[in-house]
């Protein structure tokens, strides 16, 4: 990155960075008075004695001319006048920040963790808004990966509520987004609906940008768990239109593949396939997040099977690979469960009851209790398996927690599908009564 004489850091005056003329005219004045000079003989003969004043009060804004006049005559360096702290404090926050975000990106979490909460604490960051906006939202990131959500939801509202009006419009968004996806994966779905809707339904819309795509794919996701399809297909509709519109890799990638989910939903599989394969086709071109390509590709071979159960053999083989894939990336608890329970599935569409219960295993210690949309899921496929088995006593415990997840998770008729296997599998594992229960549970979900 090149610099001027008008760089400070990492900010710059000329792209209309707002520095906080307080903590500048705070530095000012304890440094005037360190060297032992009045107002007026810091300012002679440039300046007022009236202007530094004005400066040293928080009530003027000094020009960057101002401030390096200023800095000179305080033999100090302009980046701790405006920083807080030394060009060389700031190389190494900056650093220390690249490190946290490459440990995030290379699937090391709990490092990606640790380093983020030690900027965040650092006390050099107190004057520097930006860098600790991104050592907050990396944080958070960093927090949703390890599965604890509640403490990634947490940050990302004091985020929200401590810098609301520092943050760009697309950090604003991002932040959104992620709060959503959060409230989503812990089953509070009208929390993870209300963000999305703020924003993309409150009053005009804006103009659609990438950034809004992304949030009203994850708006998608909140209805479909929601069951709310119907207003899912109306509004993927008008995402695809927006994409379109816009060309762009990002936007496409986004509006298509939750599109297709929702065309799944609604019984559209060929038409799901089609809209998640052309996702894939670009964010295998396009991208540089190994994460969301794991991901996607992923949801394409969930997506397939479900369609075209004939191909399991082919889909195991994929599914395998997004295995490794998620495992080297950033990608969350809930992703690496999510991947071991489709794994499951396909494993017993197979026939290989064991290699099935150890995935669902290995999905069972992956998911957290902040994770909870997926344990039902996770204990499900497990108890599918063990009754498959002849293990019906072990699938019975394993449906009980399945059921008390699902109670805990009151989304009404988005668990009837899950209530529906509740039953399968208890049937299977002879528990008449307990399976006839589980499908009137499933009936009322469904409002029947």
């Amino acid at each position: 990155m090149c610099r001027s004489a008008r760089w400070v850091g990492s900010q710059t005056f000329s792209q209309g960075v707002r520095v906080s003329q307080d903590l500048v005219g705070q530095r000012i004045k304890a440094i005037r008075r360190q060297r032992g000079l009045s107002q007026a003989q810091l300012a002679h003969p440039e300046l007022s004695d009236s202007y530094v004043s004005l400066i040293e009060s928080g009530k003027r804004t000094p020009t960057p001319a101002v401030l390096e006049l200023l800095a000179a005559k305080l033999d100090c360096s302009l980046s701790y006048l405006v920083n807080g702290v030394t060009a060389e404090q700031m190389q190494e926050l900056e650093l220390e920040l690249g490190y946290a975000r490459m440990a995030l990106e290379n699937g090391e979490v709990m490092e990606a963790r640790r380093r983020y909460a030690e900027l965040v604490a650092d006390n050099n960051l107190a004057g520097l808004a930006h860098l600790r906006r991104d050592a907050e939202y990396g944080l958070a990131l960093a927090m949703e990966a390890c599965g604890d959500l509640d403490a990634a939801i947490a940050t990302l509202n004091g985020l929200r509520a401590s810098a609301p009006e520092t943050m760009t419009p697309e950090r604003h968004i991002a932040v959104a987004m992620v709060l959503s996806r959060c409230y989503r994966e812990r089953g509070d779905l009208t929390a993870a609906v209300q963000i999305g809707e703020q924003i993309l339904m409150s009053g005009a819309r804006p103009v659609w940008t990438d950034e809004l795509v992304e949030l009203g794919a994850t708006l998608l996701g909140a209805y479909l768990v929601r069951g709310d399809i119907l207003r899912a297909r109306h509004f993927a509709a008008e995402l695809l239109a927006a994409a379109d519109m816009l060309g762009s890799p990002r936007a496409t990638v986004a509006a298509c593949w939750n599109a297709a989910l929702i065309a799944e939903k609604a019984g559209h599989g060929e038409e799901s396939l089609a809209l998640v394969e052309k996702a894939l086709a670009i964010q295998s071109e396009t991208t540089t997040d190994p994460r969301n390509l794991a991901r996607l590709r992923l949801a394409q071979t969930a997506l397939r099977f479900r369609v075209r159960p004939d191909e399991a053999e082919e889909c195991r083989e994929i599914m395998l690979r997004c295995r490794r894939e998620l495992a080297e990336s950033s990608a969350g608890v809930g992703d690496r469960a999510e991947c071991e329970v489709e794994l499951a599935m396909v494993e017993l569409s197979l026939g290989n009851r064991d290699k099935a219960m150890a995935h669902a295993e290995a999905a069972c210690e992956l998911v957290t209790e902040s994770a909870m949309r997926t344990d039902p899921d996770c204990s499900l496929v497990l108890g599918a398996a063990l009754a498959a088995a002849g293990r019906g006593e072990e699938a019975r415990d394993a449906i009980a927690a399945a059921r008390r997840n699902l109670e805990r998770v009151t989304l009404a008729s988005a668990t009837a599908p899950q209530w529906r296997a509740v039953a399968e599998v208890l049937e299977s594992a002879e528990d008449h009564e307990g399976s006839v229960a589980a499908y009137q549970r499933a009936l009322a979900c469904a409002g029947l």
